[in-house]
């Protein structure tokens, strides 16, 4: 507990003084997106809850937590917030297929010892929780390169307000492609990083590879990275769209007045 408290202190101390009042808003915005993740687990014990609508909302919650709250609310805000939605609603639909599909829904042999004494007849579809899982896990890397995306390119509209549609929407994809190759990989090291130590275990197990390919955990995580590179790259066409048909609409309609 005590080690939990001086990391946070030293976290908090550097945000602060180097991201000021922003560092400040950021390093508070964690604990809320933490509050919002408790409610939702436990607003998901209730059978009769939706779990996509949940998902979602709570999808929408936390955008707007880490955009609203944190940058404030202007053109930068407001477009990455529509391109983080549009693309949470395509990727959760096409996730609950490819969770049912794969069949990683629920637990694996090497979960399951643990939980052999407890009923797992709760009445929750595990199709969408594994669903509500990986898409919660991408949330965080969608929102972040839809407004890494979308705030240079409001710098260049504004240095250049005569720009086109057309070539703001090229510059918005040169800027996404210069970040996809370190936003995949960073998204891969983050999630396979926590599952070092499962890597390890199959190892003592004598697993084939084989054995680790088709285990259901190791499915749900390969899956889950996929469905993240597959988010970040959905994300900046859509984020550059938008963007350059909002900016440039907006400074359309500034001209006719």
């Amino acid at each position: 507990m005590n080690t939990l408290i001086l990391l946070s202190a030293i976290l908090f101390i550097l945000m602060t003084l180097i991201g000021g009042k922003k560092g400040v808003r950021s390093f508070l915005a964690i604990f809320f997106n933490f509050s919002v993740l408790i409610v939702i687990i436990f607003i998901m014990n209730d059978p009769d809850v939706n779990l996509i609508i949940l998902t979602l909302v709570a999808c929408t919650i936390i955008s707007c937590i880490n955009l609203f709250y944190i940058n404030g609310f202007n053109s930068k805000t407001k477009t990455a917030f529509i391109s983080t939605i549009i693309t949470t609603s395509i990727l959760l639909f096409f996730i609950v297929i490819i969770t049912e599909k794969a069949m990683i829904q629920g637990f694996g042999e090497e979960e399951i010892t643990e939980l052999s004494m407890f009923s797992l007849y709760i009445g929750i579809d595990f199709v969408k929780i594994a669903s509500s899982v990986i898409i919660m896990s991408t949330i965080g890397a969608i929102t972040d390169t839809a407004i890494a995306i979308s705030s240079p390119m409001r710098e260049i509209h504004y240095h250049h307000p005569l720009i086109s549609r057309k070539d703001l929407f090229a510059s918005g994809l040169s800027i996404g492609r210069d970040i996809l190759g370190t936003s995949t990989n960073t998204l891969f090291f983050a999630f396979f990083g926590g599952y070092l130590g499962l890597l390890i275990w199959f190892k003592i197990l004598s697993y084939s590879l084989g054995e680790i390919v088709n285990s259901k955990i190791f499915s749900a995580e390969m899956i889950t990275i996929l469905c993240a590179g597959i988010a970040v790259t959905m994300v900046i066409p859509i984020t550059s769209w938008i963007t350059a048909f909002f900016l440039v609409g907006e400074q359309k309609r500034k001209t006719f007045k």
